[in-house]
């Protein structure tokens, strides 16, 4: 099973690059599915071939799925949104209003994440190819499951025990109806382990990569590199950045201007991003729909002896090594600036923060039992030192 995940900023062209690789993949023989976790489902449009929430053959060994999040969304959350319905409504909410406001926000892109590992668990085919939605939310939505998982693993249980404290008392005064019931509890514990099982999916080198997508402009270029360095700290793998909609030069002077200052960016984004493989894509003369247009993409994007599943090393996993008498926790951080990178020891975990991204890693077992000695970042890496306990 192969995983590849494309993301950028809004409108550089992720999802013809995401339906470019996969009709490639397909055409190599590998049976693929694409996908898209951005609400704003533009994967018909590319493909021009209309897309149901059913797999559906589009192209020999291509399949393509426009995801129903509503329909997942029901069955995952149905408990947890009756509770809260009925509690709305002892409180003088009508229905409707209340159906509106128990709809949580995001939802859709935490549903469609949960139907890739869904789809990656049916065994039924090859490779998965997703259109991501915009970085932002893509960000927010990698982040998600390690996120839940630290707060339902410390927190929730302590609810939990309080609501079978109090249900006792509360039926006594007539208020039973009040306090969650178990379902409740059990319906968010299937989330999380849902969303942790997304996240080892994900977060696995071996079968999940993302490729970043951009267009050589300064703006898009220095949101593709923040983004990176947010994907390596959050422990997932980018092995590939595609610069799209190159100008070719010209004898006019106003695609001479454009020619020259995308030039000047690509330098720049093959020096940022040195270590990974830099791809660039001609801006076309018409905007490229239908499998014979993606066709062109993918041809132009992969040399004829390239595998689109395998281009080169990802970047960004994270790494305990031994070390004389104790351990260093190494974390890829390319592109940080030293100034917005920040390391605190809080219990059995170590609390990282690049700018406004913050990852709560959960130690493993053999570094809890360790101090924090110290530690430092070259501008590349970030490593923590650890030392064994002096048994006393």
């Amino acid at each position: 099973m192969r995983i590849i995940l494309f993301t950028g900023k809004g409108g550089v062209g992720k999802t013809t690059t995401a339906s470019a690789t996969a009709l490639r993949l397909a055409e190599r023989g590998m049976k693929t599915l694409l996908l898209s976790t951005d609400t704003a489902h533009s994967l018909a449009d590319a493909l021009d071939i209309p897309l149901t929430g059913d797999p559906a053959e589009v192209a020999p060994g291509l399949w393509a799925v426009q995801i129903d999040t509503q329909s997942r969304f029901e069955r995952a959350w149905r408990d947890v949104q009756g509770f809260l319905i009925d509690m709305l409504a002892r409180g003088g909410v009508d229905p409707i209003t209340a159906d509106e406001l128990t709809v949580l926000p995001g939802v859709d892109e935490v549903l469609a994440l949960l139907a890739v590992r869904e789809l990656a668990l049916a065994g039924d085919w090859d490779a998965l190819v997703v259109d991501c939605a915009p970085t932002a939310e893509t960000l927010r939505l990698l982040a998600l499951p390690e996120a839940l998982s630290w707060y339902l693993q410390r927190v929730f249980p302590a609810q939990r025990r309080m609501a079978r404290g109090m249900r006792p008392l509360a039926s006594l005064l007539g208020r039973g109806e009040t306090i969650p019931p178990d379902s409740l509890f059990e319906a968010v514990l299937r989330l999380n382990d849902d969303l942790a099982g997304v996240r080892q999916l994900l977060g696995d080198p071996d079968i999940t990569s993302v490729r970043l997508v951009l267009t050589p402009e300064a703006v898009v270029a220095a949101e593709a590199r923040r983004t990176f360095t947010a994907l390596s700290l959050f422990g997932y793998s980018v092995d590939l950045v595609v610069a799209n909609r190159v100008f070719p030069a010209g004898d006019d002077e106003w695609r001479q201007g454009w020619a020259a200052a995308q030039a000047k960016q690509l330098t720049a984004i093959r020096d940022s991003f040195a270590g990974l493989a830099v791809r660039e894509l001609p801006y076309r003369s018409a905007e490229p729909v239908g499998l014979d247009a993606l066709r062109e993409v993918a041809a132009a994007l992969y040399g004829p002896d390239d595998d689109p599943a395998e281009l080169g090393t990802p970047r960004g996993q994270l790494e305990v090594e031994t070390d004389g008498d104790g351990f260093v926790l190494r974390l890829a951080l390319p592109l940080a600036e030293r100034a917005e990178v920040g390391v605190a020891r809080t219990g059995d975990d170590l609390v990282v923060t690049v700018g406004t991204y913050r990852r709560v890693l959960s130690l493993p077992a053999m570094l809890k039992r360790c101090d924090v000695v110290g530690g430092n970042f070259d501008g590349e890496q970030l490593r923590v030192r650890f030392r064994r306990e002096q048994q006393g």
